[in-house]
């Protein structure tokens, strides 16, 4: 598992990288667009919505919804969209809190489940676009986000396996520990020192910067529980079998689509 994990990442964290730092904002917004519209199908197999139409038809809502944002100006409808992004996710972190709400498979749950996956994606996608459209720096920040939360990941399970014994949410995900959450915080805010360090020559500035990373890593990890609270729901081990060691697209997206506003939340704050 471990092996096949670190292959497909020594696959995809150059093309990744690639396409973040060479391509243009539209065609960069369009492949995101892509792998967000995977990531709406797994949602919806996550509900679980049992009928292929009603997929189809729920990736396609999401599809037009990114599609009439793209249209509109993501400058006009970012600051709106950010908003909503940060009231979901705190009314979120209180879904976590209670997560035997909505637990049973009915008609109510569903709806509003495929609401969630709707606030989930569409924002995640706005936030990120914007983002790598924000001047020469902008495919910059959009890598060192991914870097961010790549590193919370990856600190959080390598520490987690080493040392994990306090659980951090038994009746969500009982593989997911506290020291596994400090692991990927650590491993995050020691990126954040250096490059806010480097990025800006400021103390003060590389300090805000520090505080951002720490509250986007906090609420990566607000996302990957909230899939595993669906999975849990709906008795699915993955989302998807697309990416060998890894599962489906949005197992390897649920903490970004939580991070990325809340980084350009903070991006906006610093006034960058």
């Amino acid at each position: 598992m471990l092996k096949a994990r670190l292959i497909s990442a020594a696959i995809m964290v150059p093309l990744v990288v690639y396409g973040v730092l060479f391509l243009s904002n539209p065609v960069f917004a369009l492949l995101l667009a892509v792998i967000f519209l995977l990531a709406a199908w797994e949602w919806s197999h996550l509900i679980p919505v049992t009928s292929t139409v009603l997929r189809v038809i729920y990736t396609l809502v999401i599809a037009a919804l990114l599609g009439l944002l793209w249209q509109a100006g993501l400058a006009q409808s970012i600051q709106p969209l950010l908003l909503v992004a940060f009231v979901w996710w705190l009314g979120a972190l209180f879904w976590l809190s209670r997560p035997q709400l909505c637990a049973q498979v009915s008609p109510l749950n569903i709806n509003i489940k495929m609401l969630a996956g709707a606030l989930v994606l569409v924002p995640a996608w706005a936030a990120l676009t914007t983002l790598h459209a924000s001047g020469d720096n902008g495919p910059k920040l959009t890598l060192m986000l991914l870097v961010l939360v790549w590193l919370a990941d990856s600190g959080a399970y390598f520490v987690g396996r080493q040392w994990g014994k306090s659980k951090l949410a038994p009746a969500i995900s009982p593989g997911k520990t506290w020291e596994g959450v400090y692991g990927g915080l650590l491993s995050s805010l020691l990126f954040a020192a250096v490059v806010g360090g480097l990025y800006s020559h400021s103390f003060r500035w590389t300090l805000m910067f520090m505080l951002v990373a720490a509250v986007t890593v906090l609420f990566s990890v607000a996302g990957d529980l909230l899939e595993s609270l669906m999975k849990r729901h709906s008795g699915i081990k993955d989302s998807g079998n697309i990416i060998p060691g890894h599962g489906g697209i949005f197992d390897r997206i649920d903490g970004l689509v939580a991070a990325a506003p809340m980084f350009l939340i903070g991006f906006l704050w610093l006034g960058l």
